[in-house]
């Protein structure tokens, strides 16, 4: 019977939301997808690079929900305004992410800072991308930008409590408008 990746990936992904890194198990993830073990570790060599595969489609899917929710908006700075709230909304109600916050804080948050370069490279290209897509003009590198608001929302994802009322849409929205569009002139 043939199958795609993203059976086992699904599985995958809901070993994750419902046990944490530290308890999913290639075993149970091949139990869940309804396959063998070898069956798994022939897709996936080991358990950490099945967790990344899900990592990366999920991030995928994350950035397909911004692209859909800005992609109307015909200016960079609308689209930075308000892929930034959906940002941060997703963030805080991603039930994945959520557990893995409160479960294994100690091996998700490396991948968010020491070793988050491949994070923070994929979504600033992401955001260098949607730049590109309204022709916006600016004065300064936008790769920079990009960098710098990915790092903060690296920033207000870990550390959500602060002057900015990251749970409420509308105070994040006038954070944007207030700080963050001023820096794409």
């Amino acid at each position: 019977m043939p199958f795609d990746d993203d059976l086992i990936l699904d599985a995958a992904v809901d070993e994750l939301r419902d046990y944490g890194l530290r308890r999913t198990s290639v075993d149970n993830v091949a139990r869940r997808a309804g396959l063998s073990r070898a069956t798994v570790y022939r897709r996936f060599e080991n358990k950490n690079v099945l967790v990344q595969a899900a990592l990366v489609r999920e991030s995928a899917r994350f950035f397909g929900e911004i692209v859909a929710a800005v992609g109307p908006l015909p200016t960079a700075e609308q689209r930075l305004v308000e892929g930034f709230v959906v940002g941060l909304r997703k963030v805080r109600t991603d039930a994945l992410l959520t557990r893995l916050l409160i479960s294994d804080p100690e091996e998700l948050v490396p991948y968010l800072t020491l070793r988050g370069a491949g994070v923070i490279a994929a979504a600033s290209e992401f955001l260098v991308q949607q730049y590109r897509e309204v022709g916006s003009a600016m004065s300064r590198d936008p790769r920079v930008l990009a960098e710098m608001l990915v790092r903060l929302a690296i920033s207000f994802t870990l550390t959500p409590a602060g002057s900015v009322a990251v749970d409420d849409d509308t105070a994040v929205r006038d954070f944007a408008r207030s700080y963050l569009v001023p820096l794409m002139s």
